[in-house]
């Protein structure tokens, strides 16, 4: 068994829906988050609250499954990354589990 974690921008919630599906993940847990980059400092001058640096929308997905699925969902993650013309590709890894309860 294998815990997986994917982050991406509000934007791409739906895909990592539909991409889990594919893969055959049909158990997880998904969370609002606040994405944040290192900007510029020309980016925080040019705002009304410059000392203020505002995070992005993102989601985080996290779910155990059997190693075949995560294998097949991080195929599906990278051909969507590639086709994808974005700053802001879907992030994923893959954490062993030693034990459950």
């Amino acid at each position: 068994m294998k815990m997986i974690i994917v982050t991406t921008v509000e934007e791409y919630k739906s895909e990592v829906f539909k991409l889990f599906k594919k893969a055959g993940v049909e158990s997880f847990s998904e969370s609002d988050i606040d994405g944040y980059k290192s900007a510029a400092p020309l980016m925080y001058t040019s705002s009304w609250f410059p000392s203020e640096k505002g995070g992005a929308a993102s989601n985080m997905f996290f779910s155990f499954t059997e190693e075949e699925k995560v294998t097949e969902l991080f195929k599906l993650l990278k051909e969507f990354n590639t086709e994808s013309e974005t700053t802001n590709p879907i992030r994923a890894v893959e954490i062993p589990i030693e034990r459950t309860v």
